[in-house]
């Protein structure tokens, strides 16, 4: 049976608490958008894809059968203000923020509109929220077969060995996954030889969500510590280094888990080829390179406490930013989005034309 991370009816959200694997299964009610800011600030859901959807839909469940607001005038403009709350949970990942922009010009434009109702306003909104869960499964699928073709075209059709980061999958996704759905696509086609997966700390997101992914799928697997990767890459010749992505700005810069750096720094070394996959949702046109992005910085305890329990010197200093950026000079293999795989110099041009082509 595949994992789902994000269960939803109509008013109804629940979230599996990503906290508690891979030692538990336990669901945690969403019944707005404060406990959505919650869950997605505490890290129980996580991952660009499922961080918006889950943020929106948690707007969703509280706007049904909400009667606090009477008048048009009053539930636009909530809207907009609890859209941009939830961007505020973790201002790294764009796909939120990308998602509260569209929703709330489409807010903003249906208010103006004569004859607009409050039932009508709130009907749509939660509808576009509803699509988003349906629509990042179909894209999640198309950059698995995109980028399992490419890899494929790259090896000759012969089996592959990739190393992935962090957690891609269907716990960080509405289903499937972005890197990790390459790697599950590959599976499917029985070209997987291998997937490596590290354990990416500070917040084992590879070993406690990625490798739980990989035995329930049932994939050939290898977990390895962060600091094995380069002797991986000396040792057991690996095809194709692929990683997710919380933004890919203009010039193909990108935002992603702590450690994707040095990932491309040695499969540069290596003459391995590094992949970035994601949807066009976490491509950012508007900053023109990987400086201006913001990145979070967490708590120390994510570094010096593991499950509770202290594991480094008490009164040490810590630094402990959530992500890095990967220059798009170390991309060498490209961006595998929904719409194929793009070097990073073509990505700007390619995705306008394909959104323009698909609207």
């Amino acid at each position: 049976m595949a994992l789902s991370a994000i269960k939803y009816s109509r008013g109804k959200l629940d979230i599996l608490d990503q906290l508690l694997l891979p030692t538990q299964s336990e669901y945690i009610s969403v019944k707005n958008s404060e406990d959505g800011w919650n869950v997605i600030k505490k890290m129980q859901v996580r991952g660009a894809p499922a961080i918006a959807i889950v943020g929106c839909l948690s707007l969703a469940v509280e706007l049904t059968d909400n009667g606090e607001h009477n008048t048009v005038g009053d539930l636009s403009p909530f809207i907009c203000d609890r859209l941009q709350y939830l961007v505020t949970a973790r201002p790294t990942a764009v796909n939120m923020s990308e998602a509260s922009k569209r929703l709330s010009s489409l807010v903003k434009d249906m208010a103006v509109e004569p004859g607009q109702t409050v039932d009508d306003l709130r009907e749509r909104f939660i509808k576009e929220c509803e699509d988003m869960l349906v629509k990042d499964i179909a894209v999640n699928k198309n950059i698995g077969k995109y980028g399992a073709d490419h890899l494929l075209a790259m090896s000759k059709n012969k089996a592959v060995k990739v190393l992935t980061h962090c957690n891609t999958g269907s716990l960080a996704t509405a289903g499937y996954g972005t890197a990790l759905g390459v790697v599950r696509a590959l599976h499917e086609r029985g070209k997987m030889s291998q997937a490596y997966c590290t354990e990416t700390r500070p917040y084992n997101q590879g070993s406690r969500l990625t490798a739980y992914e990989l035995v329930h799928e049932k994939i050939p697997a290898t977990l390895i510590c962060d600091s094995m990767a380069a002797i991986l890459l000396e040792q057991h010749d690996i095809s194709a280094i692929v990683v997710g992505a919380d933004r890919v700005v203009a010039n193909g810069d990108t935002a992603n888990k702590i450690g994707t750096y040095q990932l491309a720094l040695v499969a540069k070394h290596h003459n391995v080829p590094f992949y970035v996959a994601c949807p066009s949702t976490t491509f950012d046109p508007t900053l023109t390179s990987g400086k201006e992005i913001k990145i979070e910085e967490r708590a120390s305890e994510e570094m010096t406490r593991v499950k509770g329990v202290q594991v480094a010197a008490l009164g040490i200093n810590c630094w402990n930013p959530a992500f890095d950026i990967t220059p798009a000079s170390l991309i060498t293999g490209g961006i595998i989005t929904e719409f194929g795989v793009f070097s990073t110099g073509d990505l700007k041009a390619r995705l306008a034309d394909c959104l323009k082509t698909e609207n």
